[in-house]
């Protein structure tokens, strides 16, 4: 059956007024916006609401048409008022619930025909400037429809009908039936005030009544902009089977180097246009979060069934600063502590289970705590211990299989991070072209040293997270706002100026793992413009290498970047995960040892780099990642999750954005990581609320068991069968009922 979460809030308001008398069998109608389409959900005409089922409740376009479906109201027809219903919706989109009843006391005034003036600050605050009356006509006719939906044009959420009875709206169901309560107390008062007193009825000054009267429409004006402003969601048929992640499933391709033929994480590519549209989209519109009850459940969560990590991460706060180390760590409202990760699952101190979307910030492809990774590392680390200080045989064999499966990695350096291999690229590309500047792409967060620290997270912000970082550092770096090549290119143009561009570094997917995806064709683009101007091209592929595939990034875009930073994946989860590489000739600044060449090659080092603990965790896991195609697997989880993720977003109406590269999952509930420098002032009011509500929704995920990475983006793996998948999408079904509104 459609909308059913809809059809049941019908019925739910119709218990809720049988029990406070307000309906007496079947007088009157209660109808319900359905969120994302041109229909609503009605009572049934002539029938008793206290035997009503949600199977009864009838589907109405805004035409006021009857829309039947099977397995819905089975023979039932809408009201007879269905059309002054549509007539309301169509003219008022902030209006999502409708009652129409014929209450005693404002019945009453009804057959007098007279309005209800602004008896309270209460009364205009909820119901409008007047109680007005709407002109008498027929039950159930076209001109009963024109008269209310002229009426309504006054933004008012209460109307008496002329001999009839009375109307009020709201923008969910509860406000419907709180107005519609508050109308009936009104008119008791006003009718005692009219039969007691001879005199003048007193009103509310005119003052009072523009401000109660002014923070209605405000409201209104908010929830309107929720409607007006949307897109079309997202349609995902009800009957439709959701991407299956099993092996048998996963089609491989062949292509021209050995990543290729295993196949890549992603199974078709983003339509980066529409989705951008609809990120815009969310921006626009005011946030839609947590219900007030709904969040203090999600606290009380924490408060009561994460005592443990709480007590050890207020302890923490004493000798850590913060009380965690990770910038990734959910924090909101305390950290939580784990003791136990496997596969899909995380387990708290306190024993509570999750599913783990987190995946340590994207390096776990394979799911966390890989027994057969583990123990192949455990037999080398008994011969060798974790580090040596010399030549270890792994340093050659994770070189070897990288290039095994990434050809142009012609050469590779093992570092401590992926901070550090960005460190040592861009170094590297200052002594091979002999050029300063470098461009990055606004947003892109390339780790957190001195030169690229610069646009972090919010494009054009330039150096508004630098705080202890001298001017000098960043005065040879620019940036690029994302898929803006033409911005690029006078970049580029510029910096000749200034002696030359030495690299333009990106994620090839985008900032921030593809938050803000980039067009198909963009990093083409970049190596062309990249080429006309002598810069290198450095690909960050922290996230994405391996991640993407066994080709990574390059492979799959079939571009060729003259440097590649290596991070997270590139040993599998383990520490001292970090690396550049590229062809021999832009490698050659790497040279290491003791040499003689003073001033050769470029300085970088790092006693624990190449230790023989990360690489042979990185050799081994790679050779899973191949065994397995892993990659694959979790990019078709990632198609699951998404693909489900739509179908809740649809089903409750809500404007948020879910969109994948693979096994890159992004969930867009606020937005705040679209904002930009191109529109200050937006930034500077709504950056703080937007990011407090991704805050809140991750800790409501977590509250009912799935960790994010903030909320806003999830890291699926291998060990994320169908069955972990459709266990997470109930969860987050579950969640979505809590949001404000629906």
């Amino acid at each position: 059956m459609k909308h059913r979460m809809s059809r049941q809030h019908v019925v739910d308001m119709c218990r809720t007024m049988l029990d406070r008398g307000y309906l007496k069998a079947t007088e009157g109608n209660v109808s319900v916006r359905i969120p994302g389409h041109e229909l609503y959900a009605v009572t049934p005409s002539n029938y008793d609401y206290d035997k009503m089922r949600v199977e009864d409740v009838c589907i109405v376009d805004f035409k006021g048409k009857h829309v039947p479906d099977e397995g819905g109201a089975g023979g039932l027809v809408p009201s007879i008022e269905c059309g002054m219903h549509a007539n309301i919706y169509r003219e008022r989109p902030d209006v999502n619930a409708i009652v129409h009843t014929h209450q005693p006391y404002a019945s009453a005034l009804a057959f007098l025909r007279k309005p209800i003036p602004a008896l309270t600050d209460e009364q205009v605050r909820f119901l409008g400037k007047e109680v007005a009356i709407i002109d008498y006509a027929p039950s159930g006719t076209t001109f009963l429809a024109k008269n209310a939906q002229k009426k309504v044009v006054s933004g008012d959420n209460a109307f008496i009908i002329a001999n009839h009875g009375v109307i009020a709206v709201g923008t969910d169901p509860s406000r419907a039936v709180f107005n519609m309560a508050l109308l009936e107390k009104v008119s008791i008062a006003y009718l005692m005030a009219l039969t007691t007193e001879a005199g003048k009825v007193y009103t509310i000054p005119s003052t009072i009544r523009e401000i109660a009267f002014s923070k209605l429409k405000k409201d209104q004006k908010r929830i309107a902009s929720q409607i007006v402003d949307a897109v079309e969601p997202v349609r995902v048929p009800e009957d439709e089977e959701l991407p299956s992640i099993t092996f048998a499933d996963v089609a491989t391709s062949s292509g021209s180097s050995p990543g290729n033929d295993l196949g890549y994480m992603i199974s078709e590519y983003l339509d980066v246009p529409d989705t951008m549209r609809r990120l815009k989209a969310l921006v626009a519109q005011p946030i839609r979060g947590l219900r007030h009850d709904a969040l203090l459940d999600v606290l009380n969560y924490f408060e009561t069934k994460c005592t443990a990590s709480k007590e050890i991460t207020d302890r923490a706060k004493k000798r850590i600063p913060g009380g965690v180390q990770h910038n990734l760590a959910f924090n909101y409202p305390f950290p939580l502590a784990v003791d136990k990760a496997e596969g899909a699952h995380l387990i708290d101190r306190d024993g509570n289970v999750y599913i783990d979307f987190l995946q340590a910030g994207g390096p776990t492809i394979l799911g966390s705590n890989y027994g057969p990774v583990n123990e192949r590392v455990a037999e080398v680390i008994k011969e060798s211990g974790p580090v040596t200080g010399l030549f270890h045989e792994y340093e050659l064999k994770l070189a070897e299989i990288i290039n095994q499966y990434m050809p142009h990695i012609e050469m590779y350096r093992s570092l401590g991070s992926g901070t550090e291999a960005v460190m040592a690229a861009v170094r590297a590309a200052r002594a091979h072209t002999g050029k300063k500047m470098v461009i990055k792409v606004g947003g892109a967060y390339h780790g957190w040293s001195d030169t690229v620290v610069y646009g972090l997270r919010v494009p054009g912000t330039f150096r508004m997270n630098a705080k202890g970082i001298p001017w000098g550092a960043t005065g040879r770096t620019r940036e690029a706002f994302p898929h803006d090549l033409g911005t690029l290119k006078r970049k580029l143009i510029e910096n000749r100026a200034r002696g030359g561009t030495a690299a333009v570094i990106v994620e090839p997917f985008g900032p921030e793992s593809g938050t803000r995806p980039v067009p198909k064709d963009y990093n083409a683009a970049v190596r062309k413009l990249c080429d006309e101007f002598g810069a290198m091209l450095i690909f960050d592929e922290v996230v994405t290498g391996f991640r993407t595939g066994l080709g990574g990034a390059a492979g799959y875009f079939g571009v060729t970047p003259d440097l590649t930073v290596f991070g997270k994946a590139v040993s599998g989860g383990y520490p001292m995960a970090g690396g550049v590489g590229g062809s021999a000739k832009a490698m050659s600044v790497f040279g290491s040892g003791l040499d003689g060449k003073s001033g050769a090659h470029i300085q970088v080092g790092g006693t624990l780099s190449a230790n023989p603990l990360s690489c042979a965790a990185g050799y081994f896991a790679i050779q899973e990642m191949a065994r397995t195609n892993a990659p694959v697997i979790a990019g078709r989880a990632g198609d699951r999750l998404t693909r489900g993720l739509q179908k809740l977003i649809d089903k409750y109406g809500l404007p948020y954005v879910a969109y994948n590269q693979g096994s890159i999952v992004h969930l867009e509930c606020s937005g705040v990581m679209l904002l930009s420098m191109r529109d200050p002032i937006k930034l500077l009011k709504e950056n703080k609320k937007r990011k407090t509500l991704m805050e809140q929704m991750g800790a409501a995920y977590a509250a009912h068991g799935i960790i994010t990475l903030a909320g806003s983006r999830m890291y699926t793996s291998m060990a994320d069968t169908d069955e972990v998948i459709d266990d997470a999408l109930a969860r987050f079904d579950q969640v979505f009922a809590l949001v404000e509104g629906v």
